[in-house]
C-alpha cells in the first residue's frame, strides 16, 4: 500500500511540475510534450528503478518505447486514412488497432527477446 501512496504522490508532483512548465512555456509546437504522460512514464520508471533495480527499469523503458513506436504507426496510420478517404474517427481507430498491437507485438518479439 505505501508504494502506491509514494507513486501517486510522486506522479502527482511530476504532473503539477510538467503543467506548470507546460503553462509558463506554451510551446505550441510541443503540444504533448508537457501533458500528464511523459511525467507519469518518468514517475513509473524512478520507482522501479528504486524499487526493483536499474536492470528491471531498463527493461520498462525499452517497453515504453516499442509502444511509442507502435503508437506512433498507429496514429500517422489513422492521420493518414482519415485525410484521404475522409471516414469517420472511430470506425478509423477501432479499425486500426489491429495494426498498433501487431507492431507491438512485433517489436516485442524482436527488440525485447
Amino acid at each position: 500500500m505505501s508504494q502506491i501512496l509514494i507513486r501517486f504522490l510522486v506522479g502527482g508532483a511530476v504532473v503539477s511540475v510538467f503543467s506548470v512548465v507546460g503553462d509558463v512555456l506554451r510551446p505550441k509546437s510541443f503540444a504533448g510534450l508537457f501533458a500528464a504522460a511523459p511525467s507519469v512514464a518518468l514517475a513509473t520508471l524512478g520507482l522501479t528503478a528504486a524499487t526493483e533495480g536499474v536492470s528491471y527499469a531498463a527493461i520498462e523503458a525499452h517497453s515504453m518505447m516499442g509502444g511509442a513506436v507502435a503508437f506512433f504507426a498507429y496514429a500517422s496510420c489513422v492521420c493518414w486514412i482519415m485525410m484521404r478517404y475522409k471516414l469517420k474517427a472511430l470506425l478509423v481507430t477501432i479499425c486500426s488497432i489491429p495494426l498498433w498491437l501487431g507492431i507491438a507485438f512485433a517489436l516485442r518479439y524482436v527488440w525485447l527477446k
